[in-house]
């Protein structure tokens, strides 16, 4: 059985938080100074948890790559509660890995495996774009 996750937050003053979850750390600041933002935070999220999966399948399948970095872009609404609507997420992947190897990665952390995408909203539109380098 998995455990639960357990955050506690601190006020720090303004709008900043220290937070803890088990032995890791952060400071949450509204304005993206002391730390991350909530949204940057949630954005740190979602990149981390389908570049981890793709790292992971792609290390399973005994692919040799030398890099492996991802750049997201996420679009907020206008309006009040300034959500998500749109992000896009480049993954580029370094090394002798076929790229069907990491579509097929990606294809599996965002349909099974990526945690993080599968406790947002449904409605968000959500775009991954993947690419090898040599």
């Amino acid at each position: 059985m998995k455990l639960p996750t357990v955050v506690d937050l601190t006020w720090l003053g303004e709008l900043k938080f220290s937070g803890e979850s088990a032995v890791a750390t952060i400071t949450l600041d509204s304005s993206g100074v002391a730390g991350p933002s909530p949204m940057q935070a949630l954005g740190f999220a979602i990149a981390g948890c389908m570049t981890t999966d793709v790292a992971h399948i792609l290390r399973r399948g005994r692919y040799a790559f030398r890099a492996l970095r991802s750049h997201l872009v996420a679009d907020r609404a206008q309006e009040n509660p300034h959500r998500f609507v749109r992000m896009s997420l480049a993954i580029t992947v370094q090394g002798d890995v076929p790229p069907e190897a990491v579509e097929r990665a990606v294809a599996l952390s965002r349909d099974k495996y990526c945690s993080v995408w599968h406790s947002m909203r449904q409605d968000l539109e959500f775009n991954v774009h993947a690419d090898v380098q040599p």
